[in-house]
């Protein structure tokens, strides 16, 4: 069966491909918001979230006291209160305090010849290929990529878009050649070529063509 994903791999071949052979100037203009260098062009545009890997908390909780009158039962059962109030607080402060993927919030991905934009009011991404520590593919859909930021911060981030294995293969093509995923051509589905060809769509040969790239 063919999915919706299928037919994004199916154009990120074409669009690596493109790239590959030096034909990106006969490929029709890709309308973006997203600011662009001189000489930098847009590849494609979709829908993306942002997840950052930290702590949603710090690990301190507002804690409560408690001052009961009345009979011995209310100011017990008051005191009982609190005391479960604050031990929940405080389980919940430690369970903030431990890393995780933290959801940022849903835009819109540009890739460039340079680089991916993802726009967001507060959780703007700007990730240029040669500016990145580590690269890799979590999932079909979902790129994952560690950087030192501006602010000197050493950041983990994940993009959810069908783009994502195009944004990896741009980025290991640009500044990772020898990268395991790229050489074994695994930012693809093993059977993708084959599929594609069995529906009468042949892909072009975009991970052998980077596979040779990354050889040179």
């Amino acid at each position: 069966m063919w999915s919706p994903l299928d037919e994004y791999l199916w154009h990120s071949c074409d669009i690596l491909a493109d790239v590959l052979e030096g034909r990106l100037s006969q490929r029709p203009l890709v309308a973006t918001t997203a600011p662009l260098d001189r000489g930098e062009q847009a590849l494609a545009v979709g829908p993306g979230q942002r997840l950052t890997w930290r702590a949603a908390g710090d690990g301190s909780y507002s804690h409560s006291g408690v001052v009961a009158f009345g009979s011995p039962a209310f100011v017990i059962g008051s005191l009982v209160g609190s005391a479960l109030g604050n031990s929940a607080r405080r389980r919940q402060a430690a369970l903030d305090a431990q890393p995780r993927w933290v959801w940022e919030g849903a835009g819109e991905v540009t890739l460039t010849t340079r680089g991916a934009y993802f726009a967001h009011p507060q959780a703007r991404l700007v990730l240029y290929w040669h500016s990145l520590d580590a690269i890799d593919l979590a999932a079909a859909d979902v790129f994952q990529t560690s950087f030192v930021s501006t602010r000197e911060h050493y950041c983990s981030v994940r993009l959810h878009t069908p783009w994502a294995s195009l944004m990896f293969a741009l980025a290991a093509v640009t500044a990772f050649p020898a990268h395991p995923r790229l050489l074994s051509r695994g930012w693809l589905p093993p059977d993708f070529e084959h599929r594609c060809a069995a529906i009468g769509r042949p892909c072009r040969p975009a991970a052998q063509l980077a596979v040779e790239a990354a050889a040179q």
